[in-house]
């Protein structure tokens, strides 16, 4: 990766315009953040990519969990369609089964469903019960951008031993760092190898609130320093 990747959360137009025109590179985006970012409309999709440039890298999550039994499946591989059609440039999902595995037929079925765009392993990964056996599952999957993740469920500031070993196993050239990310941890994560950061909260007064482009200016500049 060449430079720093700038990922901002938009739930809306509004929110994908101030981003882009504070620098970022692209969104992620969601729906109901109150349950952590689900699928969003294909018409927000569809309304955002007519008003805004930036990739679309779009949630495919349909309660606050990281469970995906065959209903689910069949429910998200439909809406994946529907929003690749809309203008989606990559999706946002992963999986852990009831032992907190990575569940590899879920998000196998799911990356077939979804080829060949390609696709981010959403923070589920700090949330399994082996952490690093859920790291050796993910970064073998096809068409793998980047992994979300915040080293911990508690957020960056509490995982930052686990990124940096992550980062140092090989793995930095596909984290995407988010969850609680603060200005105060990027330097410690650049010294790590670390290029790519998420935000959402951060560039705004509230999740009721729109990003402010402002915001993310400060952030571009951030991620940048040598």
């Amino acid at each position: 990766m060449t430079g720093s990747l700038l990922e901002v959360i938009a739930l809306n137009v509004r929110d994908a315009v101030a981003a882009e025109q504070g620098g970022a590179d692209r969104l992620e985006v969601v729906a109901d953040m109150a349950a952590d970012g689900l699928t969003p409309a294909p018409e927000t999709v569809a309304a955002i990519a007519a008003e805004c440039p930036l990739p679309q890298m779009v949630m495919l999550r349909c309660a606050a969990n990281f469970t995906a039994d065959p209903d689910v499946l069949d429910r998200l591989r439909r809406d994946a369609k529907a929003l690749a059609q809309a203008g989606a440039a990559g999706f946002v999902f992963g999986f852990l089964d009831g032992a907190g595995a990575v569940d590899l037929a879920a998000t196998e079925a799911l990356i077939h469903a979804v080829s060949p765009l390609p696709w981010t392993f959403h923070r589920a990964v700090d949330h399994a019960a082996d952490v690093q056996a859920s790291w050796r599952a993910v970064r073998l999957l096809p068409n793998l951008a980047t992994v979300l993740t915040s080293g911990s469920p508690q957020g960056v500031g509490a995982g930052l031993a686990t990124l940096r070993s992550r980062a140092e196993a090989g793995d930095g050239s596909i984290i995407l760092a988010g969850g609680g990310l603060k200005p105060a941890h990027v330097p410690d994560l650049l010294d790590y190898g670390i290029r790519a950061f998420h935000v959402g909260s951060a560039v705004r007064a509230s999740w009721t609130d729109p990003v402010e482009w402002r915001l993310v200016r400060q952030w571009r500049s951030l991620v940048e320093r040598d």
